[in-house]
């Protein structure tokens, strides 16, 4: 049987956050293009098991925290305050919908022409969909992969998609752990772990390193985790897993020179690896670096002729938005114009209460990079906005080159901080200084004055503290 061929200016692989804007923004240029995505809904990891979802979840459970231990505090009588966890995961999958629904809309109108099926390439400017209905073949000037990642395994952890899982079971739990340990002190454990903390579990967190969050600044990471052991959350360190599996409806989790840990559910969160199986990278002499990336250049091109990657699978901060970048910057230059991605800019959240962000480089950073500089801080219970919230934890933290005061890294533990961060990473992209960021102006009563006092900080001059 003949396969059916369709050619295509663009063909993306993949629909996460990378693949639909590349196919977006390729759309709007004027190219035509095809998107190939194999699960039912558009969006990615990020949209259906990742990042929303998540979210989605931990506003449900800072609510139902508040409700039953702060609003109190405010002259609110909330009583019986009850969990109907079924209702929070349908309100889950209903935001997952919609926003799935939006993009298949923008698909529509942009001209976006979407196969549903797994790709994989045949050769130089070919890429067959196998399809429920049958298989296709979509030839293009140019194809960009974008599969983003999957979660990572850990020797001796055996994941029966249930009781010993990953993030995506941890999302959809049916009934709240009375018992959770948690794999792996990083963005997605600490946000998972504080979700079904708040809903009740006894969270256990087990992290190899003697911190938590790898990659943040030392300080805020550990304030954090003193507010969040004040929270529940029990953490061991320096804790190294040997294995966990299931013993029908108990989870056994064994770690070296500890006693085996009982409990309902395992959530494994070691990080993520590039998900590039069944690609047919060999059929375009692409060959994989030794941690499993597709190596590019810097404008994303691979050692292939027309074939481009992005997001996750090429390494760097997996994060949504980088691959967002990442896709626009990689597309313009497509077209023929010019794209960049700054990536000593971009931000990185942690969308716990209180939240934690940062931009630039850590005090450590600078440190070993013999970087002289200078600091600022100021805690928000000094802010007026921060105490009316009655969420007073945390500080601002920013660092500024000695000699020219341009702002390196700025990090946040506190209140909204995933909002007041956007402030810092525009100053920081504009190349401005600390006292440039202390002569802004800023509305009274807010938040953003605790970046503004910080900023005035750097040379000693903060007013409120």
């Amino acid at each position: 049987m003949n396969m059916e061929t369709m050619t295509f200016d663009l063909v993306v692989i993949g629909a996460g956050p990378g693949g639909y804007v590349a196919a977006l923004r390729a759309a709007q240029l004027g190219l035509k293009v095809a998107c190939v995505e194999r699960e039912p809904q558009l969006g990615g990891t990020c949209l259906r098991v990742g990042c929303i979802p998540s979210k989605a979840l931990l506003e449900a459970s800072h609510k139902y925290s508040e409700a039953r231990h702060s609003l109190a505090s405010f002259g609110i009588q909330a009583a019986d305050v009850k969990l109907d966890l079924a209702a929070v995961l349908q309100r889950k999958e209903n935001v997952v919908g919609a926003l799935a629904k939006g993009i298949e809309g923008l698909f529509r109108k942009r001209g976006v022409i979407r196969y549903a099926g797994h790709a994989r390439l045949l050769g130089e400017g070919r890429v067959s969909v196998e399809k429920q209905d049958g298989p296709v073949e979509l030839t293009a000037r140019s194809i960009l992969i974008a599969t983003g990642s999957k979660p990572a395994s850990l020797p001796g952890v055996i994941l029966d998609g249930d009781r010993v899982g990953a993030s995506t079971e941890a999302l959809s739990y049916g009934a709240v752990p009375r018992r959770l340990v948690v794999i792996g002190a990083g963005f997605i454990g600490l946000e998972l772990g504080c979700v079904w903390n708040r809903f009740g579990a006894k969270v256990v967190m087990l992290e190899f390193l003697d911190r938590i969050l790898p990659g943040t600044d030392d300080e805020i990471a550990s304030e954090a985790q003193k507010i969040f052991a004040k929270q529940g959350i029990e953490f061991r360190l320096g804790c190294r897993v040997k294995s966990a599996r299931r013993e029908g409806d108990v989870c056994v989790v064994e770690i070296e020179g500890g006693e085996p840990i009982e409990c309902d559910r395992v959530l494994l969160a070691t990080g993520r690896v590039p998900n590039t199986d069944g690609l047919g990278l060999e059929t375009v002499g692409i060959k994989l670096d030794p941690r499993g990336f597709i190596p590019v250049s810097e404008r994303w091109a691979t050692s292939a002729p027309g074939v481009y990657a992005i997001g996750d699978v090429i390494g760097g901060p997996m994060l949504a938005h980088k691959a967002e970048e990442e896709a626009v910057a990689c597309v313009e230059t497509l077209a023929g114009g010019h794209g960049q991605v700054d990536y000593s800019l971009i931000p990185g959240v942690v969308y716990t209460h209180p939240e934690i962000a940062s931009v630039g480089r850590t005090e450590k950073q600078l440190q070993q990079a013999g970087v002289a500089y200078r600091k600022g801080s100021f805690p928000f219970q000094a802010s007026g906005r921060a105490r009316a919230l009655g969420s007073t934890e945390g500080r601002v933290k920013i660092l500024a080159a000695a000699d020219t005061d341009r702002l390196l890294g700025v990090h946040i533990l506190g209140p909204q901080a995933g909002e007041l961060i956007a402030t810092a990473a525009t100053a920081m992209a504009f190349g401005a200084s600390s006292e440039d960021l202390a002569r802004v102006c800023q509305a009274h009563p807010t938040l953003a004055e605790a970046l503004k006092e910080a900023a005035l900080a750097v040379s000693g001059g903060a007013i409120h503290c």
